[in-house]
């Protein structure tokens, strides 16, 4: 495979994502990826110089395409329009099961503080839990929710019953919709919080 060297990490990145989202990072090896992406081992290595780099690269991808997708160029929405973004996320992952896996797993695995996603998943929430609390609070000066929403409880709950979706959804597509179920929990906010 004769890739130029921008291709060739891209093609690794895509490959490590696939790899990490069925069997985890203990479960993936350099060589693994090297041998699917068509590299050498040492060629892998040259541009992720260790698994370690090679998990960044893949989660700081997945957090740039979500980003991308989220704010639309415009910054991220505030208000009840966070939640509308937030419930086309859920639905656009419900068409990419593998990044849904990867992240269900590395987040699991990752609480461990000695896991070299460990940083990586608490920078995730901790940014995730900004984002919403400055939606709900927007919202409330914006007079959309009410001002006695409680703001770190809605926060904390929509961030759990994400991720609880994603969870339940991968252990029965064929029982589980993401979508639906998120919609109904956004219309269950809104019917109690609008103002």
């Amino acid at each position: 495979m004769d890739l130029s060297g921008e291709e060739s990490r891209a093609r690794a990145v895509a490959v490590a994502t696939e790899l990490f989202a069925l069997t985890g990072f203990k479960g993936t090896s350099v060589a693994a990826v090297a041998a699917r992406t068509g590299l050498s081992q040492s060629g892998l290595l040259h541009h992720f110089p260790s698994k370690a780099a090679l998990l960044t690269a893949v989660l700081e991808e997945r957090d740039r395409q979500d980003g991308d997708f989220l704010a639309g160029g415009d910054g991220p929405p505030l208000g009840w329009a966070a939640f509308d973004a937030l419930g086309a996320l859920v639905a656009r992952n419900s068409t990419r099961p593998h990044l849904v896996g990867l992240f269900v797993r590395l987040a699991a695995e990752a609480t461990d503080p000695a896991h070299p996603a460990h940083a990586w998943v608490l920078q995730h929430y901790s940014g995730l839990t900004r984002w919403l609390t400055d939606a709900v609070r927007t919202g409330q000066e914006r007079g959309e929710i009410a001002a006695d929403a409680p703001v770190a409880s809605l926060v904390r709950l929509t961030i759990a019953v994400v991720d609880g979706v994603q969870q339940q959804w991968l252990l029965h597509p064929d029982q589980v919709s993401m979508t639906a179920e998120f919609e109904e929990f956004t219309r269950t906010l809104r019917a109690r919080w609008s103002r």
